[in-house]
């Protein structure tokens, strides 16, 4: 049986020079979604590129990772794990 992944994962838009923060078990699936207009948050960002992603073993800590993340509110911390 193949084990389900989760990943927390970074996407880029050009168009307005930002990055979205979020979390999935596809993403494949997810970045498709974005760049479709299927989600509020980025639909003015498309076109979306992954940029980063980090693979968890569950849901939550996924989720945990996304939420710290984005505590960080600092561009120069995203840009520090997409260098990395």
């Amino acid at each position: 049986m193949k084990k389900i992944m989760y990943f927390t994962y970074i996407l880029y838009s050009k168009s307005k020079d930002n990055y979205y923060i979020g979390h999935t078990h596809d993403l494949k699936l997810r970045l498709e979604r974005h760049n479709s207009g299927w989600s509020r948050s980025t639909k003015t960002g498309i076109p979306w590129q992954l940029v980063y992603y980090e693979e968890h073993e569950t849901k939550s800590e996924a989720i945990k990772r996304e939420y710290e993340i984005k505590r960080k509110k600092s561009r120069k911390y995203i840009e520090s794990l997409i260098t990395y």
